[in-house]
């Protein structure tokens, strides 16, 4: 029998916001997946540890995972885990693969899940807490009502014209063009709040978009709202 891989989201930063499912499976699976050369240094493992402290006793598997544009690089990275990963399934050994937030949400395993599929794996999404609707709980407001419309955008790929329609917007990860991001929002007079790091300890909360440093970090997440009392409750 050939093994399966588990995709498991651990959540935005706070352990105990692993569901029970998630725990389960990753106690039940003997190998460790993890997107990082060096698992131990993996924010995933870092967060799933906390709350499965029992996961420094299975075997790890670092895969490389490189932040880059260019697609013909991505693509030999994605087969080179997958590659990987299937001869662990192929011995029997089931796998999880730990991402944050959920696995359904610009997650780098969709690339391999598609490889894995393809080469006749069974292969598991399992949900995690999204790390915008952490952010909204921590900054103590509901992200659409009634017949507002929800935006989530890659804040890399986004401009002016994709901020000019109605609802709310979620733009993820602007760190690398922060500069960009920071101008688009203050042109564009919503009303911004932003979480960076949610539920880790070096957690920040930006209450404008004026507040967001030029030093935003990776794990940062933007809120956007054209309605002024849609963050009446977060200072």
């Amino acid at each position: 029998m050939k093994g399966k891989v588990f995709c498991i989201g651990v959540g935005p930063g706070d352990p105990e916001m692993l569901t029970l499912k998630a725990v389960r499976i990753i106690r039940e699976c003997g190998m460790i997946a993890l997107p990082n050369k060096d698992p131990n240094k993996s924010t995933a493992y870092n967060i799933a540890i906390q709350a499965v402290p029992e996961i420094s006793q299975k075997q790890l598997i670092g895969l490389d995972m490189p932040m880059i544009k260019d697609r013909t690089v991505l693509e030999k990275a994605h087969r080179k885990s997958a590659d990987m990963m299937e001869k662990y399934l192929d011995a029997g050994e089931n796998v999880a693969f730990l991402t944050l937030g959920d696995p359904t949400i610009f997650c780098t395993f969709g690339y391999i899940n598609r490889l894995l599929q393809s080469d006749g794996y069974q292969t598991e999404l399992v949900s995690g807490v999204p790390s915008f609707c952490a952010a909204a709980a921590k900054l103590n407001i509901s992200l659409a009502e009634w017949n507002e419309q929800l935006h989530i955008l890659p804040a890399l790929h986004v401009n002016s014209d994709d901020l000019s329609g109605d609802g709310n917007y979620i733009l993820m990860k602007p760190a690398s063009r922060i500069d960009e991001v920071r101008q688009m929002l203050i042109d564009s007079g919503m009303t911004v709040c932003a979480v960076e790091n949610c539920g880790m300890k070096d957690e920040h909360i930006y209450h404008s978009a004026e507040e967001l440093p030029n030093d935003a970090g990776y794990f940062t997440l933007i809120i956007a709202k054209n309605k002024p009392s849609f963050f009446g409750s977060t200072k």
